[in-house]
């Protein structure tokens, strides 16, 4: 699950930077994307809160719990800028939060790999 999320959130970042690059607004296309990356992330936000009481080390299970909440909240965020803001760096943002979102995975999958 980690891996789909992980590779869903860098086609966001690509297809925001090729947006920036060619100086393109938001499209059905990019919310789209955004909209499979949010269904992703709630659904591994719900499975990481679950097992996050397994993990082992004191602090990482919530720690663990508290990135997997997060994350859900920042692809309607960048989404909502990416409409309101009419600029290539409207999509600039779009693809640092994506790339936000990779990294935040990335320290899930940390946690629940070496302390659980």
């Amino acid at each position: 699950m980690t891996t789909i999320v992980l590779v869903a959130s860098l086609v966001l970042a690509v297809v925001a930077g090729a947006y920036t690059a060619l100086d393109r607004l938001v499209d059905d296309r990019l919310l789209l994307v955004a909209a499979v990356v949010e269904l992703l992330l709630v659904v591994q936000a719900v499975v990481a809160c679950v097992v996050a009481g397994q993990v082992r080390t004191p602090g990482e299970g919530p720690t663990m719990a508290a990135y997997a909440v997060t994350r859900p909240r920042v692809p309607p965020a960048l989404a909502y800028l990416a409409i309101k803001e009419k600029s290539r760096w409207a999509m600039g943002a779009v693809l640092g939060g994506a790339l936000v979102v990779a990294v935040m995975t990335l320290r899930i999958q940390q946690i629940w790999t070496v302390h659980a």
